[in-house]
């Protein structure tokens, strides 16, 4: 199917939307020059270019110029975009050093608009303490630049925090020692909350492949930037596609080296009351105290206060969006209601003492009243999507039912443009807490046992009177006044899915097809136009330019491979096991097959026993396979050398037993092993019937 050479026009009534919709929230200026406050430095280059030499641009200044450079605000919002949107596009469009705050010798920079996220850089005694640094190598490294040229300050790097276990916070991290080939110095602290390297490599490695597919919709990395296509996500601009790193945290906020401070050895340079579940560390000369915030934003977060500086990190916890409780690529649901009591006690807490609020998302607040406010409004919105949800819930109502009659914030919450939702809605948000409490069955026998969409489409096909009578009713459907493009849409889903049954030529004739993927692109973009949501416009917008154009060849992947490097043997092998085709395995291997793996490096030895289609670890010995049917000798680092992303985990092996990294006694049995192995399809269609499975590209962690 050709590109398309043009892009597709809004219709009136969504461009008319789009315009009345800044009538809603009372106008205000505010934000606009909080994001412009301490501005130091603009980017010094157009484009930011991968490190392999290749020239691939990980991130682009100039693409969203058309952002930074139009006049007005809101009202300036072309008919394509929704104008609350656009507002919010503009704003984290701001890209350059800022200057946060700065007390004495102390002060706080943040670099923004280099990636999705921001990286904080806080002057410690003898160096630069870093936190949250980006997504990828690339970014990091000339965000340090940035910060380095603009400020002529040569100091090393000396600290360390993340945040969060989100990618766009960590995965950078190497990138800040460039001029050290990406190697830390020895004895450099890492700061993380409890939990962080699970929760890291649970999410981006466990389920890597699947998020990594999903996240070219979310973030839309393919599409043009431009009022017809990508305007930002809500949260930030997009994410970058460089290098994805990871230094190893060495200190654990939560964990047996930082436990709660005793009342008695809290001092009063904290400057806040002492609490039971506050924590402190001093990062080359600079005290912080941390609330630990789990299962809010992340499964471990936390938030950081500056007593020195009147500052507080709210990590990602208070943003000038609705969050997500649950993202579109895919993660755990959040916990809306851990969310709005940790905020409280943020407030609590820090209150009183705050200066100035600022987060590794968006621009700071400035002003104790404003601040106030803010984490206020905040934790409420997140307290009331979560009670009004359970309360609708309680009631009988389904999670689709719900998000139909929780469409608005009341006015107290909903007339602040810090609480719209350019990131989370309204909509996702409340199906996600349906799930969380009760799950994705919503009661009804008739969804207990679904047909699948393929199937489903063929069978809808043949009761609506064929393909072509159903394509009659979706282009009705679009054309009416008002227009039906929710309906358009699940009308046209059931003749594109159809066409992946048996027999689908006379199912869904190829003309008709070819009709129903021109209308449903039509429809995408008209739903994805008039998004005020930027992850909800991306999909949409993806979705149409995948109806109209190839499958791209291959992910926009940052590679795993020091997260590879992180993971403990249990989780290495977990994720090897989620790779084998359980059901063919257990019909042929009625017999247990053990390999026992001798990893030399650091004398550690486990057990992996294929029984009943399921690759099961052993730390150790295994007492229910005591004698092994093969042994593997190898290192650590020809572990590894089998699941980076972008190799083929046989051809690893077999290159690495003829390197003799690898010894085996039983070469067959453990051929046998792998030959189960059944690795994705790294891109999957998503708005298309799927293709077959792929038993080559690429490796069990890749993406």
């Amino acid at each position: 199917m050709p590109d398309r050479s043009a892009p597709i026009e809004p219709s009136a009534s969504v461009a008319e939307a789009n315009r009345h919709v800044i009538e809603t929230i009372p106008p205000s200026s505010e934000d606009f020059a909080d994001a412009a406050r301490g501005l130091i430095a603009r980017p010094d280059v157009p484009v930011i270019t991968s490190r392999d030499g290749k020239g691939n641009v990980v991130w682009d200044f100039t693409g969203y110029e058309f952002l930074a450079d139009a006049e007005g605000g809101p009202e300036s919002a072309p008919p394509s975009v929704n104008a609350s949107l656009w507002r919010q596009g503009q704003l984290t469009a701001a890209a350059g050093l800022f200057q946060v705050t700065s007390r004495g010798a102390r002060t706080v920079h943040q670099v923004r608009g280099y990636d999705l996220s921001n990286m904080t850089i806080i002057s410690g005694d003898t160096g630069l303490v870093i936190v949250d640094p980006l997504t990828s190598f690339e970014t990091a490294q000339a965000a340090l630049e940035l910060y380095r040229s603009a400020t002529e300050d040569s100091r090393p790097i000396t600290g360390l925090i993340y945040t969060h276990p989100h990618v766009d916070h960590f995965g950078g991290s190497r990138g800040l020692f460039a001029d050290r080939n990406g190697n830390p110095p020895l004895g450099l602290k890492v700061y993380a909350p409890q939990d962080f390297l699970d929760h890291a490599i649970s999410e981006n490695v466990f389920a890597g492949p699947a998020m990594s597919r999903r996240a070219d919709y979310m973030y839309a990395p393919r599409l043009d930037k431009s009022p017809t296509g990508q305007v930002g996500t809500g949260l930030g601009l997009t994410i970058s596609t460089g290098e994805l790193t990871l230094v190893t945290p060495t200190d654990y906020i939560g964990g047996p080296q930082h436990r709660p401070v005793p009342a008695e050895q809290w001092p009063a340079s904290n400057v806040i009351a002492w609490r039971p579940e506050l924590y402190q560390i001093t990062v080359d000369g600079v005290p912080m105290v941390i609330q630990l915030t789990p299962n809010t934003e992340a499964p471990a977060e936390m938030n950081i206060y500056l007593p020195e500086l009147r500052a507080l990190l709210a990590a990602e916890n208070a943003t000038h969006t609705m969050h997500n409780i649950l993202s579109l690529r895919g993660a755990q649901v959040r916990d809306p209601h851990a969310w709005s009591k940790y905020l409280t006690e943020a407030i609590q807490i820090f209150g009183e003492h705050t200066e100035v609020v600022f987060a590794s998302h968006h621009w700071p607040r400035w002003g104790k009243e404003n601040i106030l406010e803010f984490l206020a409004n905040q934790r409420d919105m997140y307290g009331y999507l979560n009670d009004q949800t359970l309360r609708l819930t309680d009631a009988g109502y389904t999670g689709i039912e719900i998000a139909e009659q929780l469409k608005e914030l009341p006015a107290g919450l909903g007339d602040h443009w810090y609480n719209r939702g350019y990131y989370g809605s309204m909509s996702h948000n409340t199906k996600a807490i349906y799930q969380r409490y009760i799950g994705w069955f919503d009661g009804n026998p008739a969804n207990l046992w679904s047909l699948p969409p393929v199937e489903a489409g063929a069978k809808y096909v043949e009761a609506m009177g064929g393909a072509k009578n159903i394509l009659a009713q979706a282009q009705q459907a679009y054309d009416a006044q008002p227009p039906q493009y929710r309906w358009a849409a699940e009308l046209l889903n059931h003749v594109i899915f159809a066409s992946g049954a048996p027999g689908a030529g006379e199912i869904v004739p190829s003309d008709i097809l070819q009709q129903a993927k021109e209308l449903q692109a039509q429809v995408f973009s008209q739903l994805g136009y008039a998004s005020e949501n930027g992850t909800w416009r991306n999909f949409y917008l993806t979705g149409a330019h995948e109806l109209q154009n190839e499958l791209p060849e291959k992910p926009i992947s940052n590679g795993a491979a020091d997260l590879v490097k992180s993971m403990t043997l249990e989780q290495f092998f977990s994720v090897l096991a989620k790779s084998i085709d359980g059901p063919l395995a257990a019909a042929e291997q009625r017999k247990p097959i053990a390999l026992r793996w001798v990893i030399t490096t650091d004398s550690r030895m486990c057990v992996t026993t294929l029984r009943n289609g399921v690759l099961v670890y052993a730390d150790g010995a295994d007492p229910l396979a005591p004698v092994a049917d093969a042994t593997l000798t190898l290192s650590r680092e020809a572990l590894e050398q089998l699941a980076l992303a972008g190799h083929r985990f046989t051809e690893n092996f077999d290159a690495e037993v003829k390197k003799g990294t690898i010894q085996t006694d039983n070469r067959a049995a453990v051929d046998t092993v792998w030959s189960y192995l059944r690795f994705p399809d790294p891109v999957f269609p998503i708005v298309t019937p799927r293709r077959s499975l792929s038993s080559g590209e690429p490796g069990p962690v890749a993406g």
